[in-house]
């Protein structure tokens, strides 16, 4: 069984043979990232493909700030070319949970602290809420989006 990085690796390789740019470049720099995370802290470690997982979802957000900003400023080419990088880490990423299934997550976290809490949760709980809606989304949904709707709730 080949790990996530050992993935990355042979896609990159897969890249490279190809004359693939986009892809060698994006992930170059997703390896990079990752290497810099094993290397930081008083000695390396190897990172488990939950860590790798992370990483990349991290590395796949700062392409979607950027192609934002980008936009924003009018330089269309460069954000095309960070929308692509993001569509290329997203290849790797656990699939995203739709709306509905966020909205179920969230009732579901608002119930759990409603029964261990004894009444029903308002804006105070919203941390407990979260921690538990986080854990059950499980890096399947951006902060922001299950944030949005355990607000919507409480």
């Amino acid at each position: 069984m080949s790990t996530l990085k050992e993935q990355l690796r042979s896609d990159l390789t897969a890249a490279m043979k190809a004359r693939d740019e986009l892809v060698k470049a994006t992930l170059r720099l997703t390896l990079t990232a990752i290497g810099t995370v094993e290397v930081a802290g008083t000695e390396h470690r190897d990172l488990s493909d939950d860590e790798v997982l992370k990483v990349i979802a991290k590395e796949a957000k700062k392409r979607a700030e950027s192609a934002e900003a980008f936009a924003a400023a009018g330089r269309d080419e460069l954000a095309a070319r960070e929308r692509a990088e993001g569509e290329i880490l997203a290849r790797y990423l656990p699939r995203q949970l739709s709306d509905d299934e966020l909205e179920t997550i969230a009732r579901q976290a608002v119930a759990e602290v409603e029964t261990e809490t004894g009444s029903a949760p308002g804006p105070r709980q919203m941390g407990q809420v979260m921690k538990k809606a986080t854990a059950a989304a499980q890096g399947r949904a951006d902060g922001k989006r299950l944030s949005a709707v355990v607000k919507s709730l409480l």
